[in-house]
């Protein structure tokens, strides 16, 4: 189910320009390390996000903050969504304030695959890559015409319409030219608690209140191959988004009302491949991204009135522009160099609508409206990286990598409010600009690995990695609605990895993957509790904590019969991070075990069903009232079904069962899940 690297690779339809180098490489192009998930495992088990499809990977799953924002997160061996990046065909995905990335807003349904790094994730991908690395790779077309469109409609437990999903591709393929154009649809009107949720004061069980999205994407490319080595492409993606976010079914006094009216993401890049000689080859990636986000914030639940100091719209407008060349030699027959220059400038604007009180005491009803003029972040970053693979023996390989990464942070500045005055009438609003100090980043990251070929079935690896990250704006500067203090000193936290692992082929058709690994990680970057005279206790980002992640994976796929296979994943994770002014903090969002098993029975030619079941014991959460109070959730199983059936050889109809047991189960405190639910779908290809 799911392949290697080297494997999915194989895939005559994967977008192969837009795969990333996320892990060390053998000379053939073998993973050490690493998953690959496919686009057709995507369509068979109903994952249409991202975040979704993390449960079919070892090492990795997803979790929700909970709170106002309620976004999908993903962990890659316990590090979350700041220390892991994400790519689309190669183009990294950030978001230059906070880089606060919702995996929900990523659909699938026109991905030829999603790579996956853990622990190791090579220097060449540049900065960032502390835990872990993703990759959204595209379809690329074959023949001189072909497409596929898909229908799906989401049900409650009662069959009652949720939502659905269209998605579409078309492209071809005329001699050294091929073109395509893909897009994906999904609107989502709710999802449905369990029927054994307890309602409380904030929520009355059945539709989940505020749980609304629409989403959609579309990606266009032509390309130029002229030959088995050369190639030109030339990308657009764009995707919109529109959310709400629930409320916690048991916090009352701090929920916040928010919504995003838009999240929207649009790129332009152009990729190539270019044998100079028979030694060397050049590989650029240039591209323009930009993102645009409006939050706003409401007086009440109900979301219609926007005039308390609670209430605001703010707007966010940034982009970022940058690329990297590459240059492969390959010295002889069992050695290569590579080596990588990665820039990217990140442009940040931000400005926010809102109401302020004036000074009058006890005159609540006295909120002045204001407009803050637009307040920048502009920031280059810089990377320099080389890799070195050889051949030590016929059977053993080594890879080592390096890179210098660096900061070149050219404004920061923000506004601070001001009103003056004892009524709407007389009061004067001002902004007092805030311009913050340029202090720039540098770290270096080393890397190696080594692949043994025990035997024809067997291969075993060993790699160590040492990467930074560097913070954002937002840990940085954000005084986090007043919450915080900036602190523009902050520097990078970084993760020392080490995995030992090995893949074998037990018999013909059984398939066993595993792995141990440990991280280390050092000025990790947590809020602090600071005392600031004259104004109280606040908070401030902090290189303050220090803490060690380790586990294990397996996986394990048996092609047990001609009609029947399966198979599975099994995780233990555990993580250890220390808070030094705080002895009851934990690291949140991550399961000490996590497993998932499928079975495929084909018992008629046209007709496959396919039983998965989806396992996490319990992880840590904190709840939203003070005092902070952190506690486990509860475990979870989750039964799934799904039967699909060939109505023509080009035409596949699907009906699965999700959550058949209704279970009542949360990752975040006050955050339920779905309950019982199911799928319809109409898959054709031509």
């Amino acid at each position: 189910m799911v392949a290697t690297a080297a494997q999915a690779a194989e895939e005559s339809d994967v977008y192969t320009l837009g795969e990333l180098q996320v892990t060390a490489k053998s000379r053939a192009g073998e993973a050490i390390g690493g998953s690959v998930v496919t686009g057709d495992t995507l369509q068979t088990y109903n994952r249409q996000t991202v975040e979704q499809a993390l449960a079919l990977i070892p090492g990795t799953n997803a979790s929700n903050t909970g709170g106002s924002r309620n976004e999908r997160l993903v962990y890659v061996r316990g590090f979350d969504r700041f220390q892991t990046t994400l790519s689309i065909d190669g183009v990294r995905v950030f978001l230059p304030a906070d880089n606060r990335i919702d995996f929900a807003r990523f659909l699938t349904a026109d991905l030829a695959e999603i790579q996956v790094s853990k622990g190791y994730v090579s220097v060449l991908d540049g900065p960032g890559g502390l835990g872990g690395a993703i990759n959204l790779v595209t379809v690329k077309p074959t023949r001189a015409f072909e497409g596929e469109i898909q229908g799906a409609s989401f049900l409650n437990r009662n069959a009652s319409d949720e939502g659905y999903l269209a998605s579409g591709r078309v492209g071809g393929r005329r001699g050294a030219f091929y073109w395509q154009a893909s897009g994906a649809y999904t609107d989502r009107d709710h999802f449905t608690l369990s029927k054994t949720f307890k309602p409380t004061a904030l929520e009355n069980g059945g539709e989940r209140g505020n749980s609304q999205s629409n989403d959609w994407r579309i990606n266009l490319k032509a390309g130029w191959q002229p030959n088995d080595t050369d190639e030109y492409s030339i990308n657009y993606t764009k995707s919109e988004g529109e959310k709400n976010a629930p409320y916690s079914v048991r916090d009352t006094a701090n929920t916040r009302f928010w919504s995003w009216p838009y999240w929207d993401l649009e790129s332009v890049a152009f990729l190539s491949r270019t044998r100079l000689t028979d030694d060397l080859t050049l590989k650029t990636r240039l591209y323009y991204n930009s993102f645009d986000n409006l939050l706003s914030a409401f007086d009440t639940a109900a979301q219609t009135t926007q005039t308390l100091p609670r209430a605001f719209n703010s707007f966010y407008n940034d982009h970022a522009k940058g690329g990297n060349v590459e240059l492969d030699w390959a010295i002889n027959d069992t050695s290569q160099l590579k080596g990588v220059f990665y820039a990217r400038q990140d442009v940040h604007h931000e400005r926010q609508m809102g109401f302020t009180r004036t000074p009058a005491t006890g005159n609540p009803s006295a909120n002045v409206p204001y407009s803050e003029p637009q307040q920048t972040n502009d920031e280059y970053t810089y990377s320099v990286a080389g890799e070195y693979t050889t051949a030590l023996s016929e059977a053993l390989e080594l890879v080592v990598g390096a890179s210098y990464d660096w900061t070149d942070l050219k404004t920061a500045n923000d506004v601070n409010v001001v009103v003056t005055g004892t009524t709407i009438a007389n009061s004067v609003i001002s902004f007092l600009p805030v311009n913050y100090p340029l202090k720039n980043n540098q770290a270096f990251n080393g890397q190696a690995a080594l692949l043994w070929r025990m035997s024809d079935d067997t291969r075993a690896h060993a790699n160590v990695s040492s990467r930074a990250r560097f913070p954002t704006v937002f840990e940085r500067f954000s005084s986090r609605m007043g919450a915080a203090i900036p602190n523009p000193d902050v520097k990078e936290e970084r993760a020392t990895s080490f995995e030992v692992g090995a893949d074998t082929n037990l018999t013909p058709g059984v398939k066993l993957t595993g792995a141990v690994f440990y991280s280390d990680l050092k000025n990790a970057l947590i809020q602090i509790p600071v005392l600031v005279p004259g104004f109280g206790t606040v908070n401030q980002t902090k290189n303050a904590a220090d803490g060690e992640y380790y586990g294990a994976e397996a996986s394990l796929a048996a092609q047990v019969t001609d009609t029947i296979d399966m198979g599975g994943n099994l995780t233990y994770m555990h993580r250890k991070l220390t808070d030094p002014t705080n002895a009851a903090f934990r690291p949140l969002g991550v399961p000490t075990w996590k497993a998932f098993a499928y079975l495929n029975w084909r018992p008629a030619p046209k007709l496959t069903i396919r039983p998965n079941v989806e396992y996490a014991d319990q992880r840590w959460t904190v709840t939203t009232t003070a005092p902070l109070a952190y506690y486990k959730t509860g475990s979870y199983l989750l039964v799934n079904l799904a039967a699909d059936f060939e109505v023509t050889d080009n035409l596949t109809a699907t009906l699965a069962a999700q959550n058949i047991g209704d279970q009542d189960y949360q990752l975040t405190d006050g955050f339920p899940e779905a309950g019982r639910s199911f799928y319809v779908s109409l898959r054709a290809k031509f």
